[in-house]
């Protein structure tokens, strides 16, 4: 068994909320009330609700649900009358609970490429919130209507959100990066009144318009009423050619007092979709008191937030982490909200910002982590991170010298917790914990209140050994829907045709000794040369150690008649500029993966290309490649951040020779 890469401190253990909530629940430690949680969610997930005080009806003498959970048993799409359903009876609202603090301590600090852009106090978003919520019912909004974003990460986005979800309106989002296809193949599936967009913004230096996509974007959907143009700087746009258009500060009305509608537990609060590269994408339905409940237990005990912190993730609308960043306003806590590309002209800017805006919690990607190692960051000798408390990395798995190069170079003491989760549970399946050893490589724990387990091809659970990512019981922030999925066909096939009534999330890993966790990539996305099923990041975590290396996307190619059903692994690589691949390097990196994995896991095709396809939310796209070397057409390039990174995959020499 390793050794930790790192261990809390005895007073860090003693003071955070993690240790606050076992001694409220009467548990001597996190693996007691680990399977306490998932033994018995009924008794857990009342207990996490009075533990974050949640701000709901009461009624005189009684709890505020009249049921905790119904069906506990089931773990299909939810059903009105059988389940799974939690507390029933209980109403509140999502907003009432982000806006419970209404000071002068800071709520949000914004910033682009160009540095701070202003910041709002509790006192002065309440304020914004509620002159956008009297706007939107002004106009007729009602509880069920959808809300759109097509924003950049800017504090309007998280005003309008809260202003709808004020009256029970429906958010969902994009951000503008998107193309007109993306966001109708998204928006127009849910018919929203209102759309909120900018007139632009700056991405890598360089200001992009959005009135002329957004414009088109408005004339193809019929459903819409009102767009409402928020400038983005100081620069005033001109919107006279845009129908039913207004500006944000003409739309936006005076109003002293929220009116916060308290609905049903189940009430929708959000759209969220699936990347859409193999259709048009999913519409998952998120409630409001599933999304509240999951974040205040993720963002207070795992992440170990409260009033003094200062939280930062690295996201777009687009993206999930978004409306969990957002979330962090129930605990009072400070988000920075960051709008521009990771590494505009300085390499070290998010650096720059976590130092002088003092951040406690610094959220990115594994990969950004993976370039600022590559570009040669040092950023605990260049910056002041004394506050810096916690780092968390998602989007991918997290390669082991990451984890090296974050005790290295960024900060010695410090919470390394790489999670994952998703899109579909608007949350994590696995994840940080502020009270315990972080082993290189893992994820520390399987969160509180989350049956997760690994099983194998015949559904039996499995340990050190990898598998599929399933969840064995019902959890608050499972979605209540999917959009236009009247008997719940689409939710079923997504996660429930495999295993039983047993979710499986489509994640292969492995549950380890400390019960943690290793994430090898999709399942769907594994690679199976002779037989045995390999996880691509297994691959990746040796060849993008290489300095030559950018980044990489294996696939495996199918052999045709000679070998049906079996694949040889091919692997692309993204070298760094003036790189050329050669039989030399290809032996280096041929090298590197079968003295640190396995002859299984050695590529028989080596091949340079100059870009790799990505999700707009920075995921590699590895079927979208896979499908376009076999033939294949890929239905939704609309769904891809760089679509013409494809045509270098197109007719490859060599690939068959």
């Amino acid at each position: 068994m390793s050794d930790p890469i790192w261990i809390p401190s005895e007073s860090r253990i003693e003071q955070s909320n993690m240790s606050a909530f076992l001694r409220f629940a009467g548990m001597s430690s996190y693996q007691e009330a680990y399977r306490w949680s998932v033994g018995h969610p009924d008794r857990f997930w009342p207990v996490m609700w009075k533990f974050a005080d949640i701000i709901s009806e009461r009624r005189e003498g009684h709890e505020p649900w009249e049921e905790v959970v119904r069906g506990l048993d089931l773990m299909s799409p939810p059903d009105p009358e059988r389940g799974p359903r939690w507390f029933i009876g209980a109403r509140l609202n999502f907003a009432e609970n982000l806006l419970r603090y209404r000071d002068d301590d800071e709520a949000i600090v914004a910033w682009n490429e160009s540095g701070r852009t202003r910041s709002l106090s509790y006192a002065d978003l309440y304020r914004e919130v509620a002159r956008v919520a009297a706007a939107l019912r002004a106009h007729g909004i009602r509880k069920g209507d959808r809300v759109a974003g097509f924003l950049p990460n800017i504090p309007e986005g998280v005003i309008a959100m809260l202003a709808a979800a004020s009256i029970g309106a429906v958010w969902s989002s994009c951000s503008p990066d998107f193309g007109v296809q993306g966001v109708l193949d998204r928006f127009g599936q849910i018919e929203p009144r209102i759309l909120f967009c900018a007139d632009s913004y700056v991405y890598a230096g360089k200001r992009i318009d959005c009135l002329a996509r957004a414009a088109e974007v408005a004339a193809k959907l019929p459903s819409l009423e009102r767009v409402v143009v928020v400038p983005y700087g100081d620069r005033q746009p001109n919107i006279s050619q845009m129908p039913d258009a207004t500006l944000w500060d003409d739309f936006a009305v005076e109003s002293a007092e929220l009116d916060f509608n308290r609905l049903p537990f189940d009430h929708p609060l959000y759209i969220l979709y699936s990347s859409g590269t193999t259709g048009l994408p999913k519409c998952m339905v998120h409630g409001a008191g599933g999304t509240l409940l999951q974040h205040c237990k993720e963002l207070m005990l795992h992440t170990d937030l409260k009033r003094s912190d200062r939280v930062f993730y690295f996201t777009t609308l687009g993206w999930m982490m978004w409306n969990w960043l957002v979330s962090a306003l129930a605990t009072g806590s400070t988000i920075v909200l960051y709008d521009g590309a990771p590494f505009p002209e300085k390499n070290i800017f998010l650096w720059d910002l976590a130092a002088k805006e003092k951040l406690t919690v610094f959220g990115t990607s594994a990969r950004y982590l993976a370039m600022c190692e590559k570009n040669g960051l040092v950023p605990r000798s260049t910056h002041d991170l004394a506050s810096l408390r916690t780092i968390l990395s998602t989007g991918s798995p997290l390669s082991l010298h990451s984890f090296d190069y974050v005790y290295a170079s960024i900060k010695e003491d410090v919470h390394l917790a790489s999670i994952s989760g998703g899109t579909d549970i608007v949350s994590c399946f696995a994840g940080g914990n502020p009270i315990a050893p972080v082993y290189r490589g893992e994820l520390q724990c399987r969160p509180l209140g989350m049956a997760v387990h690994v099983f194998d091809e015949e559904g039996t659970p499995v340990v050190e050994e990898p598998g599929e990512l399933v969840c064995t019981r019902p959890f608050v922030s499972m979605p209540v829907a999917f959009w236009n999925d009247p008997d719940g066909a689409k939710y079923h096939a997504a996660y429930f045709e495999k295993y039983s009534n047993v979710w499986r999330h489509g994640d292969w890993c492995e549950l380890t000794a400390h019960e943690g966790m290793i994430i090898y990539g999709r399942s769907d996305a594994t690679l199976n040369p002779g037989g045995v099923r390999i996880g691509t990041s297994e691959i990746y975590r040796q060849v993008e150690q290489l300095p030559e290396v950018i980044e990489s996307v294996a696939i495996g190619h199918e052999m045709g008649a000679g070998a049906p059903g079996d694949v040889e692994v091919v692997l692309f690589v993204r070298l760094r500029g003036g790189e050329k691949l050669d039989d030399a390097l290809r032996d280096r990196i041929r090298r590197q993966i079968r003295e640190n994995t396995s002859p299984l896991h050695v590529p028989k095709k080596i091949i340079q290309v100059s870009d790799i396809p990505r999700t707009i939310s920075g995921k590699i796209s590895e079927i979208a490649v896979r499908d376009v070397v076999h033939g294949r057409s890929v239905s939704n390039t609309e769904a891809l951040a760089n679509p013409e990174a494809l045509e270098l995959y197109k007719g490859l020499e060599g690939l068959n020779a």
